[in-house]
C-alpha cells in the first residue's frame, strides 16, 4: 500500500477539520437564526422542535411549553420533562419543579420525592425551591420554618402559613391570600389585649389591604400608629359611609397640620382635595400653607374659582391634578354649549403631555367644539389625532362616528370559541429569568418569581404596574390585573399608535367564550357589547359580588334573575358562568328593545335603571339620540356617566380587535 507523503497528510487532516469547522459553524448559525419559541408556536412546531432540534435549550423550551398546555394530564407531562432540568438557568429549575408535581400527581411519590431534595439542592436561593420545602415540610416540620424566612411572599409560603394559622405572617406578606382574612379578624377579635404594639400594627395593615377600616381601628386601640398607616386607614375609612368619610377627613386634616413636610402630609393634603363635599374648602384653608400651595389643593380652589385655573395648568402641566382640573372645566363649559370657553380649557395643555386615554378625551372634544364654532377641518385634524393616540376605546369610536367612516359601523363579532384568551407578547421586562419564564409559557412561575423579587412590595411606579397587571392577567387573576393595567396607561406616556394598540389588547381578554357566546347567540346579541359589559362589571371573576348584592360575571341582582328567569335564583347558581351569562344577555337584549336598540340608553340602564335614564331625557338636555356624547356627560350619576363611556369602548374595542389584526396607524406612529 503505497504511503502518503506528510504534506497530503497534513491536507486531509485540514480539509477534514475545516469541513469540521464548517460543519459546527453551520449546525451553530442555524441554532441562531430559529426563532425563539413561545406560546403563540402551535403543538406540531413545538412537537417538532421537542424531536428534532439540534439545541437542547431549544428541546427543553418546547417541552415546557408543552408542558403548559391545560388538557395535558400528568403522567404525559411528566414524560415530557424528564431529563430536562439540567444546567443551571431559571428554566432548569423550573423544569425540575413540574417534574416533582407531575411525579406526585401521577402516583410516584418517591420519584416526586427525589427530585424536590434535587430541587432544594441545585437551586435553593431560586424560588421554584420554596414549592420544595413546601412539599417535603409535609414530614420535615424544620423544612416549612425554612420556607416562611427565605420566601416570606411566596404563594408557597402564604398556603403555609395559612395552614399553620400565622396571621403575622400573612397580616405582612399576603392579607389577600385565601383564607387570611379570617385568622386576622380572629386574632384582633380574640387576642386583641395580649398584643404588643407592633403586632397590632402590622394586623392592622393587612386588615387595611382587605378594606376592614373597622377591625383595623379595633385592633390598634388606643395605639399611635405610623404616618403611613395612619394614611392607608384614612384612605380606607374614605370608601365607607358617610360619618366614616367625615371621620376620615378630620383624621386628613390633623395629620397634615401635625406632620406638615412629610410626603403623607402632602398625599392627605391631595386626598382632602379630593373629595366632592364644599365642606372640605374649609378644611383646605386650615392646611399650613406649603400645603396649601400644593396642585392638588390649588387645582381644586381653581375648580371652585378661588384661583386662576390658568395659572394652575400653567405652572403644573403634567400633574395629575391638572389633568382633572382641565377635564371638569371642560366639561361644564361643554353641558352649558360654551364653545370657545372649552376649546380654551382644553387647549391650555397640549395633548402630548398626557397619556393616552386622557389625550383621546381632550382631542376628541377639541373636535367637537371645533365643529360647533363651524371650523370643520380643524375638528376632522382633532378626530383623526384620536385615532392616533388611542386607537381603541369609546373616543376612537366616536372620532370615527364623527368623521362619518365605515369602519364606525362594522358588524359586531361571531362567537369564535377557539381564539386565544389573550395573544401573546413578550413580557419586556427587563429582568431575564422573568422573560424567560413568560416565554416558555410558565405564567404562574413568573408570577410566583415576581411576587418574591417584590417581597410583598405594591408596583411602584406606572411601568412596574403595567408589569405586575400582565403578570396577573397571565395567571388568569382579571379582577386585579386590569385594574393595574388601566391605572398603569392613565399615568404613563404616550407610546405611539401601534403601542398602545397592543396596550389595549392587553386589557381586554376574551374569557369565558364558550359561555359568553351561546349566551348572545340565544339571546340575539352583540358579542361585543356582551364581552364589553363583562369587562366593566366584574372583570372577568364569576364569583365575585358587589356591596349591593349584585353577583357574577354580569353582575346580576338576585330579584332582577329571577324577573328575567321566571323563577328564584340564588346567589350560588348566579355564580355560574353560563346561566349568569344567559340571564344577563336576556336582560340587557330586553332593554335593547325597550330603547328601539340604542346602545347609550340601553347600557345607562343597564347600571342605573331604565326609570331613572327616563328621567334624563327632557327639555333642555342633550338629545340622546342626536347628542349621545352630550349626552353621556350630562348624566347626573358619576358611576353611570363613567360606566356608559367604559362598556361603550369596550364593545368597539372588541369589534376592532376580532376583526383587524393589526392597527389602523399613519407611518410614523
Amino acid at each position: 500500500m503505497p504511503q502518503l507523503r506528510p504534506s497530503a497528510t497534513l491536507l486531509i487532516g485540514a480539509t477534514c477539520l475545516g469541513s469540521g469547522i464548517t460543519l459546527a459553524a453551520s449546525r451553530q448559525l442555524l441554532v441562531q437564526l430559529a426563532p425563539p419559541l413561545n406560546p403563540s408556536a402551535t403543538t406540531t412546531q413545538l412537537q417538532a422542535a421537542r424531536q428534532l432540534s439540534i439545541d437542547p435549550e431549544r428541546r427543553r423550551d418546547a417541552a415546557l411549553l408543552l408542558s403548559a398546555q391545560p388538557d395535558l394530564g400528568a403522567p404525559q407531562r411528566r414524560l415530557l420533562l424528564q431529563g430536562q432540568g439540567w444546567g443551571h438557568s431559571v428554566l432548569a429549575a423550573t423544569a425540575l419543579k413540574l417534574a416533582a408535581q407531575s411525579a406526585a400527581a401521577s402516583g410516584r411519590p418517591l420519584e416526586a420525592q427525589a427530585l424536590w431534595q434535587e430541587l432544594l439542592r441545585r437551586f435553593h436561593g431560586a424560588p421554584a425551591s420554596a414549592d420544595a420545602l413546601y412539599a417535603l415540610g409535609t414530614s420535615q416540620p424544620q423544612r416549612r420554618r425554612q420556607l416562611l424566612q427565605r420566601f416570606p411572599a411566596h404563594p408557597a409560603a402564604l398556603a403555609a402559613a395559612v395552614e399553620a394559622g400565622d396571621s403575622l405572617h400573612l397580616a405582612r406578606w399576603g392579607a389577600r391570600w385565601p383564607g387570611a382574612e379570617a385568622l386576622l379578624l380572629a386574632r384582633c377579635k380574640a387576642q386583641a389585649p395580649q398584643l404588643t404594639a407592633p403586632q397590632r400594627q402590622k394586623l392592622a395593615a393587612g386588615l387595611l389591604q382587605l378594606g376592614q377600616s373597622q377591625a383595623a381601628l379595633h385592633c390598634l386601640g388606643e395605639q399611635p400608629a405610623g404616618l403611613e398607616l395612619q394614611l392607608s386607614l384614612d384612605r380606607s375609612l374614605l370608601r365607607g359611609t358617610a360619618a366614616e368619610q367625615a371621620q376620615a377627613q378630620a383624621r386628613l386634616l390633623q395629620l397634615a397640620r401635625q406632620h406638615p413636610h412629610s410626603p403623607e402630609a402632602r398625599e392627605a393634603a391631595a386626598l382632602l382635595a379630593d373629595q366632592p363635599e364644599a365642606t372640605v374648602l374649609a378644611q383646605l384653608q386650615q392646611l399650613p400653607p406649603a400645603l396649601q400651595a400644593t396642585p392638588a389643593v390649588q387645582a381644586r380652589l381653581a375648580l371652585e374659582g378661588r384661583s386662576s385655573w390658568r395659572a394652575v395648568l400653567k405652572r403644573w402641566p403634567q400633574d395629575t391634578a391638572s389633568w382633572e382640573l382641565q377635564w371638569q372645566l371642560a366639561r361644564q363649559a361643554l353641558l352649558k354649549r360654551h364653545w370657545p370657553q372649552a376649546a380654551a380649557v382644553l387647549a391650555a395643555i397640549p395633548s402630548r403631555q398626557l397619556p393616552a386615554p386622557l389625550a383621546a378625551r381632550q382631542l376628541f372634544w377639541q373636535g367637537y367644539a371645533a365643529e360647533q364654532l363651524g371650523q370643520r377641518q380643524q375638528a376632522q385634524r382633532h378626530w383623526q389625532a384620536v385615532l392616533q393616540a388611542q386607537p381603541l376605546g369609546y373616543y376612537s369610536w366616536r372620532a370615527l362616528v364623527r368623521l362619518g367612516s365605515p369602519l364606525a359601523h362594522q358588524a359586531s363579532s361571531k362567537p369564535q370559541p377557539q381564539q386565544p384568551d389573550l395573544p401573546w407578547r413578550p413580557l419586556a421586562s427587563g429582568n431575564q429569568n422573568l422573560d424567560a419564564l413568560w416565554r416558555t409559557g410558565q405564567a404562574l412561575e413568573a408570577w410566583e418569581h415576581w411576587r418574591h423579587q417584590q417581597g410583598g412590595r405594591p408596583p411602584q411606579g406606572p411601568e412596574q404596574l403595567l408589569l405586575e397587571g400582565r403578570l396577573r392577567t397571565g395567571i388568569g387573576d382579571d379582577w386585579t390585573g386590569l385594574g393595574q393595567l388601566e391605572q398603569a396607561g392613565l399615568r404613563l406616556p404616550q407610546p405611539g399608535c401601534r403601542r398602545q394598540w397592543q396596550r389595549e389588547e392587553q386589557q381586554h381578554p376574551r374569557r369565558f367564550q364558550a359561555e359568553l357566546g351561546a349566551a348572545a347567540s340565544e339571546a340575539g346579541l352583540d358579542l361585543d357589547l356582551l364581552w364589553g359589559v363583562a369587562r366593566q362589571e366584574s372583570r372577568f371573576s364569576a364569583a365575585v359580588a358587589s356591596p349591593v348584592g349584585a353577583v357574577g360575571l354580569l353582575q346580576l341582582m338576585p330579584d332582577t334573575a329571577a324577573e328575567v328567569a321566571g323563577a328564584p335564583v340564588d346567589r350560588q347558581a348566579l355564580e355560574n358562568p353560563a346561566l349568569n351569562g344567559r340571564l344577563g344577555a336576556r336582560y340587557l337584549q330586553n332593554l335593547l328593545s325597550h330603547w328601539q336598540g340604542d346602545p347609550f340608553l340601553s347600557v345607562a340602564s343597564y347600571n342605573a335603571g331604565a326609570g331613572a335614564v327616563a328621567g334624563w331625557i327632557r327639555a333642555g338636555a342633550p338629545d340622546p339620540r342626536r347628542e349621545p356624547e352630550l349626552w353621556a356627560e350630562a348624566i347626573p350619576y358619576p358611576e353611570t356617566r363613567l360606566y356608559v363611556k367604559k362598556v361603550l369602548g369596550n364593545r368597539w374595542s372588541y369589534r376592532l380587535l376580532n376583526q383587524s389584526p393589526q392597527p389602523i396607524c399613519s407611518s410614523g406612529r
